[in-house]
């Protein structure tokens, strides 16, 4: 199995990344990143139960002003966020060259989201398909899991 790219070449953004904290091993899987209004960011990949090159993605807000690590912060940050997080999952996959598989849920939104698919998770799918090398990826949305996965190549 040879490594393919995750990220288009042409990938380019025009939005602030906030300042990455990469782990000490560069192969570990908890990154950090601190937003303008001063939010804590932590961006873990988890392996599948039952692939060891899939990986889950999970991001989450560190902070006692809200209640649970997945609140809806709602800080003007959210493009900058986005290109911080598309930085990590590149320096992430750079480092995992092998994975097959990424996936993704955003929690919902308590009183406003109502469908089978959150709106952060229709979000992701959304930058997803504008940015994902899609030679080499398919993209689904599956309910509320955007899910890619590496083609036979």
């Amino acid at each position: 199995m040879e490594s393919v790219p995750l990220i288009r070449n042409d990938y380019n953004t025009t939005k602030k990344n906030y300042p990455i904290k990469k782990p000490d091993i560069p192969s570990g899987s908890t990154y950090y990143f601190v937003t303008d209004s001063g939010l804590t960011y932590q961006v873990t990949f988890g392996k599948k139960k039952n692939n060891y090159l899939g990986n889950i993605v999970n991001f989450s807000v560190i902070s006692d002003e809200f209640e649970d690590e997945y609140s809806e912060t709602n800080k003007g940050e959210v493009y900058s966020i986005i290109s911080t997080m598309i930085e990590i999952i590149k320096i992430y996959h750079d480092h995992h060259p092998y994975s097959n598989s990424y996936e993704f849920s955003g929690e919902f939104k308590d009183s406003r989201d109502d469908k089978e698919t959150s709106i952060r998770s229709r979000l992701y799918f959304r930058e997803a398909n504008r940015i994902i090398d899609l030679r080499y990826w398919n993209i689904e949305l599956q309910g509320n899991k955007v899910l890619l996965t590496r083609k036979n190549t």
